[in-house]
């Protein structure tokens, strides 16, 4: 049984299409409670985090925008999620990724105070691996990697806590890098799993050989999981689709490794944006997914008869 901690990051100022803000609403409305008690786990709902008082911040790079509302979530989200580390595992409900800036952020913060490493697993179809200095679309959800990473360009924000190495990363699915991310991820030890290397390799062994790392090290394993991980064709809300993504198989197999590594310790949940889907159908994928990563197995979903 795991305590889940459930927290609400209603954050829309890290892309430009609004919506995301809806995100934690929607994985409440959808069940995630009543999913994880179903599989007899614990949680507590710590209602929505508020960001920080606003600063006056800036920065040399005139594309980028809400650069002091972005760090007053960071700042907020590392506080909210450093002090749920210790109670149980957080669930962060989004929320556009740059909220990662701050849920990153917490996770390390607690794991260099206990004394372990912390790992990422990135389940995303972009590396987020700009600095507040490369970006050219001025979203700062495109950076919370480099940012964890220790990159430098980040000026304006909070030192990371306790910056990851890039052995500590894996990203997986990712299939859209600009060429600033992908120069920059050349110069690090980065794992990258794209598409490319799952439809050669499947799965299971890239993801196990990363497993296997993060156990040898008894490190802490963060899940970052962004709707645009998924194929749009199975998961269309969300602002930036990206073709060939995860089919719903594959996903909910990458759930249920991760479950049964016995592993991860916290988890993002990013990018939903409820004003894009069909009936709650993107909402009720991500809770249902959840459920394979906190345990349940494809014999214990319930089945229509036809006979």
């Amino acid at each position: 049984m795991t305590h889940c901690i459930l927290i609400g990051a209603p954050v829309d100022e890290g892309q430009r299409r609004p919506g995301c803000l809806m995100g934690p609403s929607a994985y409440r409305t959808a069940g995630l409670a009543a999913t994880l008690a179903d599989l007899g786990h614990t949680s507590e709902d710590r209602g929505d985090v508020s960001p920080a008082p606003l600063g006056a911040e800036t920065c040399r790079n005139g594309a980028v925008h809400h650069l002091p509302e972005t760090i007053a979530w960071t700042r907020a989200l590392r506080s909210a999620t450093e002090a749920a580390m210790p109670d149980g595992m957080p669930i962060i409900m989004g929320g556009d990724h740059s909220l990662a800036l701050g849920s990153v952020a917490g996770i390390a913060a607690h794991a260099a105070r206990v004394g372990r490493p912390q790992f990422v697993i990135w389940l995303d179809a972009h590396s987020d691996f700009h600095t507040v200095e490369s970006t050219t679309s001025g979203n700062l959800h495109g950076t919370p990697m480099a940012y964890a990473h220790g990159n430098a360009g980040f000026d304006p924000f909070p030192p990371f806590p306790a910056p990851i190495p890039g052995e500590n990363i894996c990203m997986f699915g990712i299939r859209s890098v600009d060429p600033a991310e992908h120069a920059a991820m050349q110069l690090t030890d980065i794992t990258v799993n794209d598409m490319r290397i799952l439809d050669e390799h499947g799965v299971v062994a890239p993801l196990r050989g990363f497993l296997d790392r993060v156990r040898a090290a008894n490190g802490l394993l963060h899940v970052s999981l962004d709707v645009d991980f998924l194929d749009p064709s199975i998961a269309p809300a969300v602002g930036t689709t990206v073709p060939g993504g995860a089919t719903f198989r594959e996903a909910h197999l990458v759930m249920e490794l991760l479950h049964e590594s016995g592993l991860v310790t916290s988890l993002d949940l990013v990018e939903l944006n409820p004003f894009l889907d069909e009936r709650g159908r993107t909402a009720k994928l991500m809770v249902d997914l959840v459920g394979s990563l906190m345990g349940r197995k494809v014999f214990d979903r319930p089945t229509r008869s036809y006979g």
